[in-house]
């Protein structure tokens, strides 16, 4: 097979034949990290993720303290009782890391990529599969959120809604510039609940994803949300989708910050619809943040999170008669 033949990831593309190693361990190991992120980038794979495959194997190989050759699947058993016992991952993190090691054992064993010839050649053994069904965690549940996670009863949603709405007030009276990053979260929340958004989905909007909805003209410019940065399947670009309002209150809402306190925002000439104090876009930490000291401020369960919009949405629609398939 000639070079130009060669697959993405083989061992022949990142080894040159003939060159001695001076750290024969290093660079072997290095070198099929370098041809497996080739091979899934390859396959179209995001760089995120790919990025997040390499440093969980990377983060293995320390815990092992062994290189993929010398691994067992005694190995995978003590990484995977540390991740639990010690570090608390839940059950999908957990899979997903251990899917991370078997995907890169799956590429290392295969013969079409040679890296099996080289490691014999080069330390006379060869890597195996240690990740098997037997000792690594199953997706045996659609739904395996953590139980004590929940949606908001509509009078918990008020109260945290009211709250939100009172700091604003508050700040507003005593003429802090604060008013306006505690209008623009109370705001947010609300269109996070609104539409039944993810933390990311809302954090990246921006003021051009509203629409009209012929079938809703009562809701105007504000009739339809178009979502750009959905979850995503693995290795996949972020997935779109529109959602229809629903709720009278919404475009006021969604209104008011626009067009009255959002011009107001050190950074509002930018797209993005919720500017941060310091940047074109508010931050994820501050979310969370955020969110936890409204919601312990007015004494609510604190399994309740940032999700639990999107899930209270989810149940009061349903609640309040909607069609399953329309919430679906």
């Amino acid at each position: 097979m000639g070079g130009d033949d060669l697959i993405p990831g083989s061992a022949r593309l990142h080894l040159i034949d003939g060159l001695p190693l001076l750290r024969p361990d290093e660079q072997v190991f290095e070198a099929k990290i370098k041809g497996w992120r080739n091979q899934q980038l390859t396959r179209n794979l995001s760089l995120g993720y790919v990025g997040d495959q390499e440093r969980t194997v990377r983060a293995f190989t320390r815990h092992a303290d062994a290189m993929p050759w010398q691994w067992t699947p005694q190995h995978v058993d003590e990484w995977s009782a540390d991740l639990r016992a010690v570090h608390g991952c839940v059950r999908s993190t957990l899979r997903n890391y251990q899917a991370s090691v078997r995907q890169f054992c799956d590429f290392l064993t295969n013969p079409a990529y040679g890296w099996s010839d080289e490691c014999l050649r080069h330390f006379g053994t060869h890597p195996v599969q240690v990740a098997y069904d037997w000792n690594a965690a199953t997706h045996a549940d659609e739904a395996e959120g953590e139980p004590e996670r929940r949606a908001f009863t509509k009078p918990e949603l008020e109260a945290f809604f009211d709250h939100a709405d009172e700091e604003v007030l508050r700040g507003r009276g005593k003429g802090r510039k604060g008013w306006l990053p505690a209008f623009r979260d109370a705001a947010l929340f609300k269109v996070a609940y609104a539409y039944g958004l993810r933390r990311n989905e809302t954090r990246m909007l921006d003021l051009t994803d509203f629409g009209r909805n012929p079938e809703g003209r009562e809701f105007g410019d504000y009739g339809t949300l178009l979502v750009r940065y959905g979850k995503a399947k693995k290795g996949s670009p972020p997935k779109r989708r529109s959602v229809l309002t629903v709720w009278h209150w919404t475009p006021g809402t969604i209104e008011e910050w626009i067009s009255e306190v959002r011009p107001g925002m050190r950074h509002s000439t930018g797209r993005a619809l919720w500017p941060s104090e310091r940047g074109p876009r508010v931050g994820l930490q501050r979310l969370d943040s955020r969110f936890a000291s409204y919601r312990d401020a007015v004494g609510l369960d604190p399994a309740l999170e940032f999700h639990s919009l999107r899930s209270s949405y989810i149940t009061h629609l349903i609640e309040d008669g909607h069609d399953p398939l329309f919430v679906q």
